[in-house]
């Protein structure tokens, strides 16, 4: 990361993500849901809702109740982030089948051509606008060929349609194709191997209220602070901290790090030395911007989900002990 400030005062009123309470983390944390071929989306949410006994509860990407694989569970405040889940790129194993014989050769060459920028029309049954649009396919791998059977992995971009990939592989191929089975195996930086089925869930739930044995469910509650993985960061002085928990905008001064690629008008999460989310903040100024200006706002605090007061109120002094102006909390935090 770019240092923005090498004289930051030390932060050390902070808490580690990791050093969480299972009950903070219910309060604001997200589970990886194996959700098995069946049962809606909503369903099976309303399930771990009842479960868990959380009031606030969001699934973010919906799968088909046909389809299985990890489906995150927002938690608490992290329901506020469901649409950066949405967003995050996804992977699935997918079962298609050819409807005539072709060569190997031919399907793996026909296939290959997929990987890269797409055009995609959604399916009839979709919930979005039935128009063109592009989708990224960023890997496609064939893991096994068995007559007209094709299992195949695929990484790809949000918003991607399984069942019309198969479609137009078929197409492609001339022969025809369609979409067996599917399971996501990933979804943003949530893989398979930390999903846990329902049922696992509800006995952690139960061995840590009834007996007190937190470590089962610690495991599957993960920090509010995974969703915002695909984001580029700011780390915020712990100075500025507390301004911008009572709806202040981040200003350059308040700044000590930042990714060296962030754009303007980009969303960035705004962070603190100790990895705790902030804000969401929409960039006003680019990484480069930031660097050479000493001064003006750097970002506009869009959500906030830090408490106030976790961190003490000092909007008086900077990072070198200087007395400043207590300023308006609608005003820049520094």
């Amino acid at each position: 990361m770019l240092i923005k400030d090498p004289n930051t005062l030390p932060d050390r009123w902070g808490k580690r993500p990791s050093d969480r309470s299972v009950g903070e983390l219910l309060n604001g944390g997200v589970i990886a849901l194996d959700k098995q071929p069946g049962p809606t989306s909503h369903q099976v949410t309303a399930w771990v809702k009842n479960a868990l006994h959380v009031e606030d509860i969001s699934h973010g990407g919906t799968l088909d109740p046909y389809v299985s694989g990890v489906l995150p569970i927002c938690l608490g405040k992290a329901v506020r982030l469901t649409d950066i889940v949405l967003s995050s790129d996804k992977e699935y194993v997918c079962l298609m089948r050819l409807h005539k014989d072709v060569e190997k050769d031919k399907i793996v060459r026909v296939m290959g051509k997929f990987a890269g920028k797409i055009y995609q029309t959604p399916p009839v049954r979709s919930a979005v606008k039935r128009q063109m649009r592009i989708r990224t396919i960023e890997a496609l791998e064939i893991l096994e060929i068995d007559a007209r059977e094709v299992l195949f992995r695929v990484s790809c971009e949000a918003g991607t349609y399984i069942r019309t990939l198969c479609t137009d592989i078929g197409e492609a191929l001339g022969c025809g194709a369609n979409m067996v089975e599917l399971r996501r195996t990933r979804s943003g930086s949530m893989r398979e191997s930390d999903a846990a089925p329902l049922q696992d869930i509800t006995d952690a739930y139960i061995f840590w209220q009834q007996m007190g044995k937190e470590r089962w469910l610690r495991g599957m509650l993960m920090p509010i602070e995974v969703l915002v993985e695909p984001l580029p960061k700011i780390i915020v002085k712990p100075t500025a901290v507390d301004a911008l928990c009572h709806g202040a905008d981040l200003s350059v001064k308040g700044i000590h790090m930042l990714d060296d690629d962030i754009r303007k008008n980009a969303l960035a999460a705004l962070m603190t030395a100790k990895g705790e989310l902030i804000a969401i903040g929409r960039m006003t100024m680019s990484s480069s911007k930031i660097m050479s200006s000493d001064q003006g706002k750097a970002a506009d605090v869009e959500r906030v989900f830090m408490d106030r007061g976790h961190y003490p109120r000092m909007w008086r002094f900077s990072t070198d002990i200087e007395e400043m102006r207590d300023p308006d909390p609608h005003e820049n935090a520094y």
